[in-house]
């Protein structure tokens, strides 16, 4: 379905791969692992045909279905409905069908009206089909078990968050999928890139169940432990420190115990080893001091580094970002308040009469099911986007800090030093080179295009713009998404030990447990209470 031939994959000068063949067969359910900036998203969007490599060639012959981390839409304008549905080309057959009926109801020549009626039937015909009415009720039923609303089919792309637009691109990928040729199996080669991202926990719970049934092939990145577990039955794992990939033909419980098992081999054998060529060392430079020993000294030395040269590399633990965020600047008791907030898109009313005063060092989670405008609410404070009524008014020395979800407060075409440096103008050079390098960001990857960076290296990069500030409040859209376990632990801490106020939207129940909030703030009603626990499972599901 897809092979891979001597593949070579760089970024900027780094080798990322070198000389890898790869092949993905139906049935395989391949999880691609390895720490943030490996280079996982490169290798799926070069599979998918989306990038060039280095060196080396890429053939498919099947169907691709291809989920990036972050979506890039073409007509913003296309109905929701529209864009699952042109999956299987049903859209525009839609489309001219409803203009038939219109012509069919509307015109008062019989000749005229006639051939409408004709051209009807023809389209119905073909509509009919291509799976017709039983696809766009499976259509409905995908976009449902991902959490979208039947109220949001009819609605631009443009009027959706980009947690919605990219559930719907899930859908279209799905929906493809979903469709089974005469041997009765899908011929759909899914690569997906973080799909678990913006879910909430039944409709991550659905889509477990549809991998594990999906016959076509399946390479997927992830984080999530449990999807991985349950779906995956091969693992490709890309070792950043030697541009190499290892392919286990095991499923993802037993590749971590035999990882686990192998690693403490590997630990064992090496210090066993070094013992006996310390001892053997010692040995020969007692023997250096005669000479008529010079010679057996040498070949002991020799021996010595043999012992260790010929063992198994030991791998080495992966660098992690050391992510702190900033001591807050002085300000008032109250940096921020809101008063009256409501926003709607078109005729979807998202919110309204939102009332919120953040004080200084508070800790606040905004929760509501998917849609209920968290994203929304998180822009219109951090003054991304205007309120259709109400208003934000800042307090003394108030000082913004905002991650955005989908990474809006990055310029993609701009590298990873004119971000920074965007984002602090006033710092010293020097000490934002340090800044970065804590971020594990240096040498030619300062010049790459921030658009080129990994979700998580984005994620990285957005976090060190923040530490660069002096905020004292901070804004955090679903901050650990795309995170290697290891940098999200960062992240948690950074949480955990941050003095300013913060207002948090996250599925992450540890994020919310590490920022130990007072207040809750539930949407769309806007309904202000104090943190107990048993708003905790509330977080999964929202």
């Amino acid at each position: 379905m897809i092979t891979a031939n001597d593949l070579e994959l760089r970024a900027g000068a780094r080798v990322l791969l070198a000389d890898v063949t790869l092949r993905v067969q139906p049935g395989d359910r391949i999880g691609l692992i390895g720490r943030n900036g490996a280079g996982k998203t490169t290798t799926l969007r070069v599979l998918a045909g989306e990038g060039d490599p280095h060196a080396g060639e890429v053939r498919s012959s099947s169907e691709l279905g291809y989920l990036p981390q972050d979506p890039r839409e073409g007509d913003l304008s296309v109905p929701a409905k529209d864009r699952v549905l042109s999956a299987r080309g049903l859209d525009s057959l839609l489309r001219d069908m409803e203009k038939a009926q219109s012509a069919m109801s509307e015109l008062v020549d019989p000749v005229a009206r006639d051939r409408a009626i004709r051209r009807y039937g023809k389209l119905e015909e073909r509509f009919a089909g291509l799976g017709g009415y039983a696809a766009e009720s499976e259509a409905a039923r995908i976009c449902a078990n991902l959490g979208l609303e039947a109220r949001l089919f009819d609605l631009p792309l443009r009027n959706l968050s980009g947690g919605q637009r990219r559930r719907v691109e899930l859908a279209r990928i799905l929906f493809a999928a979903s469709d089974v040729g005469a041997n009765g199996k899908s011929d759909t080669t899914l690569l997906l890139d973080e799909p678990t991202n913006h879910l909430d926990a039944d409709s991550i719970t659905w889509l477990r169940g549809f991998l594990q049934n999906h016959d076509g092939g399946l390479v997927v990145i992830s984080h999530d432990v449990e999807l991985l577990e349950a779906v995956v039955n091969k693992v490709w794992f890309l070792d950043a420190t030697r541009g190499e990939l290892d392919s286990y033909n095991m499923g993802w419980r037993r590749y971590v115990d035999a990882r686990a098992t192998d690693e403490q081999r590997r630990r064992r054998e090496r210090a066993n080893a070094e013992k006996k060529a310390a001892a053997l060392m010692a040995q020969a430079d007692k023997m250096r001091a005669k000479a008529t020993k010079a010679v057996a000294a040498q070949n002991m030395a020799r021996r010595a580094e043999k012992l260790v040269a010929d063992l198994d590399e030991v791998r080495q633990d992966d660098k992690v970002a050391k992510i702190r965020f900033p001591a807050p600047a002085t300000c008032g008791k109250t940096p921020l308040t809101a008063e009256g907030l409501s926003k709607s898109y078109g005729s979807l009313e998202v919110f309204s009469g939102v009332d919120l005063a953040i004080d200084r060092g508070s800790r606040v989670v905004v929760l509501g099911l998917n849609g209920a405008g968290k994203t929304t609410l998180l822009r219109l404070l951090a003054g991304q986007e205007t309120a259709d009524a109400g208003k934000v008014v800042p307090g003394y020395g108030f000082q913004l800090g905002y991650y955005a979800q989908e990474h809006e407060t990055l310029d993609h075409e701009a590298s990873v030093w004119h971000n920074i440096r965007h984002a602090a103008p006033d710092t010293p050079e020097q000490q934002l080179r340090t800044l970065l390098g804590s971020f594990l960001f240096s040498g030619e990857q300062l010049n790459q295009p921030a658009g080129t960076l990994s979700g998580g290296e984005k994620t990285r990069l957005a976090l060190a713009g923040l530490v660069s500030s002096a905020a004292n409040v901070l804004f955090l859209d679903e901050p650990t998404n795309n995170l290697d376990p290891a940098s999200r632990e960062q992240v948690l801490s950074a949480l955990r030990s941050y003095t300013g106020a913060v207002v948090l939207v996250t599925h992450d129940p540890g994020a919310v447990e590490a920022l130990a909030p007072e207040r809750v703030i539930l949407l769309p009603d806007g309904t202000e209470d104090h943190w107990s626990k048993d708003y905790l499972e509330l977080v999964q599901l929202a």
